[in-house]
């Protein structure tokens, strides 16, 4: 299994193979979801202080906050995905 990995902005980096959902953090049941990471300690904020705008959900039940927008996130998922830019 080849592990892909995702900059979510400031030199913070996650495992694709991880992640479930990547979402905006505007609704209440996303802010709920945060709340309840925060109060279990699987709440991992790399926003360095800056506005929250996606939230990545993974499969162990973390909850990672970036300060970068979810289509961007989603956008280096889909590159790293399919492998574009690799030197292979």
């Amino acid at each position: 299994m080849d592990i892909k990995l995702i900059n979510i902005g400031f030199g913070n980096i996650v495992s694709a193979n991880r992640v479930v959902a990547i979402v905006s953090p505007e609704s209440a049941p996303i802010k709920r979801i945060i709340t309840d990471a925060r109060d279990r300690g699987q709440l991992i904020d790399a926003t360095y202080g800056r506005r929250t705008r996606a939230v990545i959900i993974t499969d162990s039940g973390h909850i990672i906050l970036s300060a970068i927008q979810p289509e961007t996130v989603a956008n280096r998922f889909i590159v790293s995905k399919d492998g574009a830019g690799n030197d292979e």
